[in-house]
């Protein structure tokens, strides 16, 4: 009998990024190229390249959809956990490309409230169009909805369910209304009452120094920064009592 992460990374795998007649779905069992269709799959995490995107249309690769069976199997008891309150019907899966650093074209994936998805693949579109480099964005069920190890392994991503600590209100991230971009270089800060101090990832702390030049830094002339405020989100890097710089939320 296979195991249950056996399970979920065969599920994992069927996570395709395809193009019908110029037409982006995410599906469970994607077709083969048939009669007039033109048809390429490719799983999140793959290069695509700039020909055929030149050739399909840059807007067949930025979408959003309801969550299709085979992504919501693989969030269950991870990102969408046993306790909540989010309905599935309120989030939305987003397929976009991303330049990495190499200024390759790359397949990303993202789970989002549906208020805010439409913002978000418009401003993941223009910082593919200029070419505004991302290293990595999949799913955060990836690293077990792991956020320390998600963070570590620069991987940018949205809704992972859970409340404020000691509360019952939801956080932004548990309702899919925040962004997290390239956190591994663009750490979160906090220096506690006793002195203690916070930093996620913990891998983040030589990029505190934000007078450091260095690759994925965001900042306020940063055009990842000045998309998300144009769209009305909040950036954390301008908060007094902490620092959050890799976060955007609504």
């Amino acid at each position: 009998m296979k195991s249950k992460k056996t399970l979920a990374m065969a599920a994992i795998a069927l996570a395709m990024f395809t193009l019908v007649n110029g037409h982006c779905v995410a599906e469970d069992n994607p077709s083969s190229s048939t009669g007039e269709e033109t048809t390429a799959t490719y799983r999140p995490g793959d290069i695509v390249p700039d020909g055929y995107i030149s050739q399909q249309g840059l807007d067949a690769f930025f979408t959003s959809q309801p969550i299709p069976d085979n992504i919501f199997a693989i969030m269950q008891g991870k990102s969408f956990k046993a306790d909540c309150t989010v309905p599935r019907s309120e989030l939305r899966y987003v397929l976009c490309l991303h330049r990495d650093i190499e200024g390759n074209a790359v397949v990303g994936e993202m789970v989002v409230n549906k208020a805010i998805a439409a913002d978000v693949v418009d401003i993941f579109r223009e910082l593919f169009v200029n070419r505004y480099p991302i290293e990595r964005m999949r799913l955060i069920d990836y690293w077990d909805a792991d956020d320390e190890r998600s963070m570590t392994a620069n991987n940018s991503s949205s809704f992972n369910f859970r409340f404020i600590s000691h509360t019952t209100k939801v956080s932004k991230h548990g309702a899919g209304m925040a962004v997290d971009i390239n956190p591994l270089y663009n750490p979160y800060h906090k220096v506690l009452a006793d002195g203690t101090e916070v930093i996620e990832p913990a891998a983040g702390k030589p990029y505190l120094d934000r007078t450091k030049s260095f690759d994925y830094k965001i900042n306020e002339n940063d055009l990842c920064h000045q998309l998300f405020i144009k769209h009305g989100f909040e950036w954390g890097g301008s908060w007094t009592s902490c620092k959050d710089y890799q976060h955007f939320e609504k």
